[in-house]
């Protein structure tokens, strides 16, 4: 039976209410273990979080922003350097490039709905200059993972995986991470392996750059209290929250079924209206962090449902590019036309395991109703 309560794109308290008494536990063995800083839960978690990866490699850091940073220093990129990815990703991604003083190169994605970087955009967009690609696996599916690294081999660009947005997914049958030199994570709360705070990790099969990376998130110490080669930074993951993670990291199964169960709700349920729902490139298994979906009326569909008690989000609603604060790149409204257009129709529907049948079906109930009457009234 339907019911009145708000429906939002993403629900922590009832993750926490199914799960607080596995969450407080983690957090007492944490306090109770007498080591606040890397200890054996970040060790335990780094371990388990490569093994899940099939990598030799992962590192426990701060948030998923200095993840990507860290991975961008630890393979060789400095400042200078120009960096390819794509406009339509949140801000960090190109925060990371820009805090190096690396110049992001925006390039635009592709036109088929699945919103991910246009491969036949990558090599106009090499220069001399250039030394990375970095892919983002957005909303939850991997960019075409075959053909960057070919590029990239060409050139002799490191490749860098943005994996924010993307736990548990795969491009034909190998899981995203483990193509590119490194790859970074980041295990912001609404991601699909969310911590209770700031969280992030590095996955590499490179052991010199695993190696500069722990030096890095630690100051640029390789021995206590001694830095060697090169200052780095205080960018470590905290063991409240690597503790919450190893308890989640098995659940991780779970959470990826249920997310598909949902997303193949929406995909029945919504398949003869006019709302655009995600395209699945060849090859891929999407993780559904987010399920976006298009409409040329997208802000009047998300204030009708505002009244009705469902809020819902966009992600994201300005290109990099047209934000003001990446004014220096010099870009300008037409230069990514795909990526533009895509960010004045898209909306995320909820997603999160625990979103229930008959709140998603309300969801869709009410969709159903306003897009007909839009499709009605012209």
């Amino acid at each position: 039976m339907f019911h009145n309560m708000d429906v939002g794109v993403w629900s922590y308290r009832r993750e926490y209410e199914n799960d607080r008494a596995e969450i407080l536990a983690a957090v007492d063995k944490v306090f109770s273990s007498g080591q606040l800083i890397l200890g054996r839960s970040v060790a335990g978690f780094e371990e388990e979080f490569a093994s899940y990866h099939g990598s030799r490699h992962c590192i426990g850091v701060d948030n998923g922003t200095n993840a990507l940073m860290l991975s961008l220093r630890a393979v060789g990129i400095c400042a200078g350097d120009e960096v390819i990815t794509v406009a339509n990703t949140a801000a960090p991604t190109v925060v990371a490039i820009n805090s190096i003083g690396a110049q992001p190169v925006l390039v635009d994605i592709e036109g088929n709905g699945s919103f991910l970087i246009d491969v036949s955009k990558i090599e106009e967009a090499i220069t001399p200059k250039t030394t990375c690609i970095v892919v983002v696996h957005l909303y939850g599916q991997a960019a075409d993972m075959g053909s960057i690294c070919k590029i990239a081999q060409k050139y002799g660009l490191a490749v860098v995986e943005d994996c924010a947005q993307a736990h548990g997914a795969t491009y034909k049958g190998k899981i995203v991470g483990t193509f590119g030199d490194a790859a970074a994570f980041s295990f912001y709360p609404t991601k699909i392996l969310g911590a209770y705070g700031d969280g992030g990790a590095v996955i590499t099969n490179d052991d010199a750059i695993a190696e500069r990376i722990r030096q890095l998130r630690y100051y640029g110490m390789k021995e206590r209290y001694f830095v060697e080669n090169t200052p780095g930074f205080n960018s470590r993951l905290d063991e409240v929250q690597a503790e919450i993670l190893r308890h989640k990291l098995q659940k991780l199964p779970g959470y990826l079924s249920a997310r598909r169960a949902i997303a193949t709700r929406y995909d029945e349920w919504l398949a003869d209206t006019e709302i655009g729902t995600p395209t699945i490139s060849p090859g891929n298994e999407h993780a559904y962090y987010l399920y976006v979906v298009r409409h040329s009326k997208r802000d009047v569909i998300i204030n009708e449902l505002e009244q009705v008690g469902i809020r819902l989000n966009v992600s994201y609603r300005w290109p990099i590019h047209l934000m003001s604060g990446f004014g220096y790149l010099g870009m300008k409204v037409g230069d990514l036309p795909i990526t533009e257009r895509s960010a004045n129709e898209i909306f995320s529907l909820p997603m999160y395991p625990s979103l229930q049948i008959d709140e998603q079906f309300r969801v869709i109930g009410e969709l159903r109703r306003i897009t007909d009457s839009l499709s009605k009234s012209g």
